[in-house]
């Protein structure tokens, strides 16, 4: 080995550069794919993966590099968060191995999977509570003491990088509900109350008119004008609902996956996770828009035989996940009639972000997440 302090020193240096790249991202997915590059290329690990967790501790979401698309399909689901890599979050400590399958919680790899011998792992806290883990496995030689203290500096910049992201969908949530409030406000406090006085001195008028004909038309024309005010309170209600009025999101998507399946063969599964209950009637009605598109098109251009649905709920995160075994497509070529972008638009709109996973035969997964 070279001169250790020149090697350090060196070694920094790519920790802070990484670090830059990490906090440079904008968006939650970018940030948590670019952690995984940056800690596989501080380390010269073979594999990298970001696990992450609710609430309990389960593991919600898996992002992987070093693995090809094809070798992750051969492996089949996604871990759960069992054994060793549930450890970590259990103990909320990092944990460095020359051999993973020595360790008395290792459970093994399902079949298919690539071998994988020396593993490092390291809790992403935001604050006191942990976000997810960052793993690194099959590095030649195995982790050493300085690749821990530089991957626990780089879950540092992590956390406060997914902090910021969050931080950033929760303004661009509140600037769409402000917007939706001074809309709300303003149809009220101008439209409507002009309307009503407009309404009110026609039926003035009725009093000075003569003939039955004119009568009939102010009358009617006052009629229209109250119909108007009618629709333009509705409006406003789903605007700006009062705070009594809840929505049971359970039900309102297991209604609308029952309507739009029955024209099809195909079989929709829904699962729903987390407490899902005091949910604003905006991200209902964003949840529902999302889940409605994305079935739509599985159903209508997938050829899966089985189309699942998941709904659930990760602290201050609404996550929609919608997998079909389908045909998938090629991402870069043009998909007309399919929407994608429009569920991406719709996603950004209500603050958070939607990510599709497809490649030619190995179905499609449309991931949603929306900010509570």
């Amino acid at each position: 080995m070279n001169d250790p302090t020149t090697v350090s020193n060196t070694r920094l240096m790519r920790l802070v550069e990484g670090a830059a790249a990490v906090a440079g991202q904008t968006d939650l997915t970018s940030v948590l794919y670019t952690t995984i590059e940056t800690a596989i290329d501080l380390t010269g690990a073979r594999f990298g993966a970001l696990g992450v967790v609710d609430e309990d501790g389960k593991l919600m979401e898996f992002l992987h590099r070093g693995m090809s698309s094809d070798q992750a399909d051969e492996i089949g689901h996604p871990p759960e968060g069992l054994g060793l890599l549930g450890t970590i979050t259990k103990r909320g400590e990092t944990l460095r191995l020359p051999d993973l399958s020595e360790h008395p919680d290792s459970v093994g790899f399902p079949a298919n999977h690539p071998p994988m011998r020396s593993f490092l792992g390291v809790p992403i806290r935001l604050g006191t509570e942990i976000f997810g883990n960052l793993y690194l496995t099959d590095k030649e030689d195995g982790f050493t003491r300085e690749d821990e203290e530089l991957v626990a500096g780089l879950a540092v910049v992590a956390g406060a990088a997914i902090n910021t992201a969050r931080l950033q969908r929760r303004l661009r949530r509140l600037a769409v509900v402000e917007d939706r409030e001074r809309i709300a406000r303003d149809l009220h406090d101008a439209i409507i109350q002009d309307l009503f006085a407009v309404g009110l001195s026609l039926q003035a008028t009725t009093q000075k008119v003569v003939t039955d004909e004119v009568h009939s038309v102010i009358t009617d024309t006052v009629q229209r004008l109250d119909d108007a005010i009618s629709s333009l309170r509705r409006f406003i209600f789903d605007l700006r609902p009062p705070i009594w009025s809840q929505r049971d999101l359970r039900e309102e998507v297991s209604e609308l996956i029952g309507h739009l399946t029955e024209p099809y063969n195909a079989q929709t599964e829904v699962v729903f996770e987390g407490k899902l209950d005091k949910l604003t009637p905006n991200i209902v009605d964003d949840a529902l828009q999302l889940i409605s598109e994305a079935l739509s098109n599985a159903l209508r251009h997938a050829g899966s035989e089985l189309v699942l649905v998941e709904v659930g709920q990760d602290r201050d995160e609404l996550m929609v996940v919608v997998t079909d075994h389908g045909t998938g497509f090629e991402l870069d070529e043009p998909t007309t009639g399919m929407g994608l972008e429009n569920i991406r638009a719709r996603a950004q709109r209500a603050g958070g972000e939607a990510t599709i996973t497809t490649s030619p035969g190995s179905g499609t997964t449309v991931r949603i997440r929306l900010p509570l």
